[in-house]
């Protein structure tokens, strides 16, 4: 009813038909000199602003960025919200638990929707259940020449073939039952016939999809029940390349206006998408919930770094080196929590998917986005995937500029345990050395002189090998990173069809896979003729999904863990991802190395990262014949060659059509009707969570008082710590829980998979195995209940807390809740029945995330830490909040030992301050709509 304020500002295309918001009709000075991204805030901050969650007040704060960077908190109500299943399941499971809370109270459950349109992809569930050296034994030299077809053969019996007659080439006869789960089709490469999918990307995704029927059937009534929700079934590719390839519209459209696309996803990578123009970036679970329900994302207005590209690219460094190379300089310049902005000759010379690469490493490098504005190239590939765009010129002008040159790049992998630690691939092999020299940390394994040279055999398919440490036993080509790539996939694809024809295997006890991004990473592999070369080294594609990138590896054959636990050996894993966290992938796996998808090729070719390429050869022949890596590694022109020929508008179209489509197993699933949810009880994925309970007036803060510490814990806890993302130990509180609903441990699944059961979840909080509790002293999910002395789970110390009605904190160090946007590492600890976390720091996402369940983060004041005020961990706490809280107050810590402390409340607004008071984001939005 009241007017837009900026009204004035409407412009109408030349078309007549679509109108939108022109800010240059401003005719401030001001606008001209903004950074393109900051225009995409100012665009989105006028076009919403409606003088309460968006004022005119931000929309002016924008304008004047130059003055109010680092300094004004502005909001931003992105176009639209990007979930994936591990993530979207407990946003869903809560708006579903909302809509039960308001019927409660005789308000309409209809009417709990997502205002903002959201998509949930459904990739985070697959699992390798089965791969290549599970099934054979070691295998025969390979030929480099396909076999000529015979009439009425049927694939079976060779490394790289469909195991189980899948194909036929006789006309007529039908193919295997598995083929009802749709796919890209394939041909298979030993008789050129159509397959839809290698056996064993069938076989995993069926598995899958009998594992996650129970989540399914909820997704699939989401996409009916909910308005503004879109569903991408299991099977059809990762969230960030489908954002990329389908989800993403450069110019979106409603009620008549056009305006830029823009997103905020639940996952750190998400900021794929700067790479095609579109702002966007990673936030958590809980603020993906506040923006899918009305509310922008509130943000400090940011500085806005430039990035000049020149020189020429290396002729054999990948997009990978030069994201490595650019993440390196960028995290040396400090750029933490700013937007950086990319121009100059040499992005010409970056193609949109090189884009995309570097933009996607942002969390790496600490920047919020790394934006490429539209430019030729950009247009270019809008025009090759039928997307439209238009193109706006950057002015740099008072931007602080970093340069990099391209040609510096070269060659390089990430590790043995964090990304930043970059290692040229020419000093690999002393580097893994120097490794195991140096005393236990980022670098080091500290493993003595006598036991280094160490060799143990093992059978593996009835023949010997050896482990030795630097061993290479994992080796994944996986989608979070890389695989949205054509140029480091099809020089992977290249490099092996030349080590195949050059006679070099991959010792089959060595666990590849292939988990492309999308099934159009497949279609070109498949049509430029790679796709069985990578096949026959071992990497056949297991399916379409995160997999070993959390953690989502079966177990190591049983000879291999043995030989490495034998010989206390640096066992290694190479994948192309970007987490690597010691432990991730296979507890028995030390190092573990990031890597272009070509050199996890070549690493699992040679069996060893201990290795000098320059110097010593890949791999030796039957023959006996040397073959060094420069032997078989592609040319950039045959790359780009095929890249062109291949990687074309028609794939993006034959895509979008199959995902529109679906597939046979989601099309039949059945699911509830209903408007509101109809729980289980006997459901052990789907459970209504208790955040609604007592809906009734919000009180005033209440003190903290007599509370204990649950956990007094260090530096650099991080998200992962607090809610595992990976299996279900056998002997965790949410194992017992799971055994008690008569499930056997082959049916736990993972702590991801089974995030809408909130009884999972606060038994799986702080139970990971890599804790670093301090009331106990070593490593692993344990506390010491206070009262009793007792070293108890956390969750059974907890059970004990809630039974005598002590309230619990937590002591930290610095940089709490640091890592992934996981919104369970605040749902639990709110659901455990923490009421503070007192810490010297914490990431700001976690913060935000603990301020949105109702837990006040609490900060020690500076130069104040547990151990300067000598905090043991087993006081009773007592936190005085007066009834007028306000942000950024100073409250006082009393101790029964007789220690007074003041700390610092960590609430950056009243907003912050509403939600607190309400016990949390939800509570505040179901009160309002009551």
């Amino acid at each position: 009813t009241v007017e837009h304020p900026f009204n004035h500002l409407i412009d109408t295309l030349k078309d007549g038909d679509r109108k939108y918001f022109n800010p240059q009709k401003l005719n401030d000075a001001r606008y001209d000199k903004l950074p393109l991204s900051i225009r995409v805030l100012l665009e989105a901050a006028i076009r919403k602003c409606d003088g309460f969650y968006v004022k005119e007040e931000d929309v002016h704060n924008i304008l004047d960025w130059s003055e109010q960077q680092n300094v004004a908190e502005v909001p931003f109500p992105p176009a639209r919200v990007l979930l994936q299943d591990f993530t979207g399941i407990p946003a869903m499971v809560d708006l579903a638990a909302m809509r039960d809370a308001v019927t409660k109270h005789g308000v309409d459950p209809g009417l709990v929707n997502p205002v903002c349109p959201t998509d949930l992809i459904v990739d985070h569930s697959l699992q390798i259940d089965l791969n290549k050296c599970q099934s054979q034994g070691p295998p025969s030299r390979p030929s480099p020449a396909r076999p000529t077809p015979r009439r009425g053969s049927q694939c079976g019996g060779e490394r790289g073939s469909c195991s189980k007659g899948g194909c036929s080439d006789t006309p007529g006869r039908p193919a295997t039952a598995v083929q009802q789960i749709e796919n890209t089709p394939l041909l298979c490469p030993f008789h050129l016939q159509p397959v839809s999918e290698p056996e064993t990307a069938l076989k995993n995704q069926e598995l899958e999809l009998i594992r996650n029927k129970e989540r399914l059937q909820f997704f699939k009534w989401c996409s009916k029940a909910f308005k503004n929700v879109n569903v991408v079934p299991p099977d059809v590719g990762a969230v960030h390349q489908l954002n990329l390839e389908y989800l993403s519209q450069v110019v979106q459209e409603s009620q008549g206006f056009i305006y830029p696309d823009s997103v905020v996803g639940t996952d750190s990578h998400t900021t794929m998408i700067n790479g095609l123009g579109i702002l966007g970036w990673g936030v958590g679970g809980i603020e993906s919930e506040a923006v899918m329900l009305g509310q922008p994302i509130s943000l400090t207005l940011p500085q806005v770094v430039g990035c000049r590209l020149v020189g020429s690219v290396n002729i054999l460094a990948t997009s990978i080196d030069i994201v490595l190379g650019i993440t390196k300089h960028l995290r040396q310049a400090g750029i933490a929590g700013k937007f950086v902005e990319f121009f100059g000759p040499g992005m010409s010379q970056l193609s949109v998917p090189d884009r995309t690469t570097i933009a996607n490493m942002c969390p790496e490098y600490n920047a919020t986005v790394s934006f490429f504005p539209v430019d030729h190239v950009t247009l270019k590939h809008f025009k090759q995937t039928s997307k439209t765009g238009s193109t706006v010129m950057l002015s740099l002008v008072s931007l602080k500029v970093i340069e990099i040159n391209l040609s510096s790049m070269v060659p390089h992998v990430s590790g043995p345990k964090r990304p930043q630690d970059r290692v040229a691939v020419s000093s690999m092999k002393e580097d893994f050395q120097s490794c195991l020299n140096e005393k236990v940390g980022f670098k080091g394994f500290h493993i003595s002189k006598e036991k280094q040279e160490s060799l143990v055999p093992f059978l593996h398919g009835g023949q010997e090998y050896e482990l030795a440490h630097g061993s290479v036993v994992i080796a994944a080509v996986i989608s979070c990173t890389n695989n949205c790539n054509p140029s480091v996939m099809l020089t992977a694809g290249l490099l092996a069809k030349k080590a195949v024809e050059a006679g070099l295997i991959v010792k089959p006890y060595i666990r590849t896979s292939l988990a492309p991004g999308s099934g159009m990473v497949t279609h070109y592999l498949n049509t430029s003729g790679v796709l069985p070369y990578l096949s026959q080294l071992g990497f056949e594609v297991i399916g379409y999904g995160c997999a070993t990138c959390v953690g989502n590896t079966a177990p190591l054959p049983e000879t291999v863990s043995e030989a490495i636990k034998e010989g206390d050996l640096v066992a290694c894993g190479v994948l192309s991802g970007n987490r690597h966290f010691e432990g991730r992938l296979c507890d028995c796996v030390r190092a573990n190395y990031l890597a272009s998808p070509p050199l996890v090729v070549a690493y699992a070719i040679a069996g060893t990262v201990s290795i000098n390429f320059e110097k010593e050869p890949l791999g030796v022949t039957s023959e006996g014949k040397e073959v060094y890596l420069r032997d078989v590694w592609p040319t950039r022109e045959e790359v780009q060659q095929i890249e062109q020929d291949k990687v074309i508008s028609s794939i993006f179209t034959e895509l979008r059509a199959r995902r529109e489509k679906g597939n046979t197993f989601w099309n039949n699933l059945e699911c509830p009707e209903s408007v509101v949810f109809p729980w289980d009880p006997k459901s052990t994925y789907i459970r209504s969570p208790s955040f609604f309970n007592k809906l009734v007036k919000v009180q005033p803060p209440q003190s903290i008082e007599n509370a204990h510490a649950l956990l007094f814990l260090g530096d650099k806890v991080t998200t992962d710590h607090i809610s595992p993302a990976g299996s279900i130990a056998r002997v965790s509180a949410a194992a017992k829980y799971l055994l008690s609903k008569r499930l056997t441990p082959r049916e736990f699944n993972s702590y991801g998979a089974r995030r809408g059961n909130d009884a999972v979840m606060t038994r799986g909080t702080f139970a990971s195995i890599k804790l670093q509790n301090r009331l106990i002293g070593k490593p692993g999910p344990k506390t010491v209940h206070i009262p009793s002395g007792q070293t108890l789970d956390v969750f059974e110390a907890v059970e004990r807390y809630q039974r005598d009605g002590i309230p619990l904190i937590i002591l930290a160090g610095k940089q709490y809740g640091s890592g992934n946007s996981r919104d369970w590492a605040a749902k639990g600890p709110y659901l455990l029945g923490v009421r503070a976390v007192i810490a010297e720091s914490f990431e700001k996402m976690h913060k935000n995330h603990l301020v949105g369940m109702g837990i006040a983060p609490l900060q020690f004041l500076p130069g104040q830490s547990a151990d300067s005020l000598e905090l043991c961990g087993k006081e009773k706490f007592t936190i005085t909040l007066p009834e007028d809280l306000s942000p950024k107050q100073m409250l006082t810590v009393k101790t029964s030992s007789g220690k007074t402390f003041s700390v610092t409340t960590l609430f950056d607004n009243e907003m912050d301050v509403a939600f607190y008071r309400h016990g949390g984001l939800l509570r505040y939005v179901a009160r309002t709509m009551l």
